[in-house]
C-alpha cells in the first residue's frame, strides 16, 4: 500500500472536539487530521456541518474503535455500510482498526488483545478480507499495546506479520505501543521494529505513556511522549523511509499550541532523517 495515493503526508494530529472549532478558525500547520468514525459519522446539526467544513479543507484518515477485528460475534456490517458511505461523503481514503477485539454482543470499550496462535491468525484475516470486500479499500491494522497474552502459542511479530500476509492488507505502526510492550514483555523494540515489513506501512500512531512502574507502562494517549519513544520513531524511519506519523492525544488534552510543539518535533524528526538518507546519498 502506497501512502501517496492516500493523499495523506508529513506530521499528522488526531483531532477533538475540544479544538476543532479552533482549527477552523485559525488553521495550524498540520498535514492531515485523523478521527474515530464512531464519534462523527451520525451527528448533524451544527457538529455535522463543521465536520463537513474540516473535511472539505483539510486531509483526513479515519481510525475506528468497535469493529472487534478479533471477536467471536459476526461482523457489523450494517455499520460497514453506513461507515462506506461516510467515508466516501468525506472524500476519506483510508480506514484503519486495531488488531484486537472489544467485546461480543456489547462493547467492553478496551482493547483486547488476539491470542496469538494459528488459528487465530487464519480468524482474523479473513475478517480482514471481508471488510475490505465490503469497503472496497484495503484498509490498515494497528499493532495494539497489551498486558497479557492468553493462549500464546507464537511471538506477537510472528502474529502481526502472519496476520498482514494473510489479509493484505495495511500497518498502522503504533511507536509507542511497541515501546511499552517491550518494556512490559521484556523484548527488544529495535528488533522488533525490524522485523516489520515496511512495505506493508501506511502511518503510524505516536503518543505518551503513564510509568506504573519500571517494568509496567500504561498506554494511556494522556502524556507527553518520551525520548525513547521519539528515537525509536527516528529508527523507523531510517529503517523503512520517512512515513506519515500522526500525534494521539485522548485526554488530558493540552491547549492546541502545546500539541503542536509535539507536532513540529514529529516533522523535525522527519526532516533529519530526509536529511541523513540525502546525505548518504551523495557520492564522496
Amino acid at each position: 500500500m502506497n501512502p501517496k495515493t492516500l493523499l495523506i503526508q508529513g506530521s499528522g494530529l488526531g483531532l477533538r472536539r475540544d479544538f476543532a472549532e479552533e482549527v477552523l478558525k485559525t488553521p495550524p500547520p498540520v498535514d492531515f487530521y485523523e478521527v474515530a468514525p464512531e464519534n462523527w459519522m451520525r451527528f448533524g446539526g451544527r457538529l455535522g456541518k463543521q465536520f463537513r467544513a474540516l473535511t472539505e479543507r483539510f486531509p483526513f484518515v479515519c481510525h475506528g474503535l468497535s469493529l472487534s477485528l478479533g471477536g467471536p460475534a459476526p461482523l457489523d456490517e450494517d455499520f460497514l455500510l453506513e461507515l462506506k458511505t461516510f467515508l466516501h461523503e468525506h472524500k476519506i481514503a483510508l480506514y484503519s482498526e486495531h488488531l484486537s477485539y472489544c467485546g461480543d454482543d456489547g462493547l467492553l470499550y478496551d482493547l483486547m488483545p488476539i491470542p496469538f496462535t494459528r488459528e487465530a491468525v487464519d480468524y482474523v484475516a479473513a475478517r480482514i478480507r471481508r471488510v475490505q470486500d465490503i469497503l472496497e479499500q484495503r484498509i490498515a491494522i494497528e499493532n495494539i499495546s497489551y498486558y497479557a497474552a492468553p493462549g500464546k502459542e507464537i511471538e506477537e511479530i510472528d502474529f502481526l506479520n502472519a496476520v498482514l500476509q494473510e489479509a493484505e492488507c495495511g500497518l498502522l505502526i503504533d511507536i509507542n505501543n511497541i515501546y511499552v510492550n517491550s518494556v512490559n514483555h521484556g523484548y527488544d523494540a529495535e528488533a522488533f521494529l525490524r522485523a516489520i515489513p515496511g512495505e506493508r506501512i501506511v502511518y503510524a500512531h505516536i503518543a505518551g505513556h503513564y510509568v506504573e512502574a519500571a517494568d509496567f507502562l500504561v498506554d494511556t494517549h494522556g502524556a507527553t511522549i518520551i525520548d525513547p519513544v521519539w528515537k525509536l520513531l527516528d529508527t523507523a524511519y531510517d529503517c523503512f523511509g520517512v512515513f506519515p506519523t500522526l500525534l494521539e492525544r485522548d485526554f488530558n488534552i493540552p491547549p492546541l499550541a502545546e500539541l503542536m510543539r509535539e507536532v513540529e518535533t514529529i516533522r523535525m524528526i522527519q526532516n533529519q532523517s530526509t536529511d541523513r538518507l540525502v546525505r548518504s546519498l551523495k557520492p564522496g
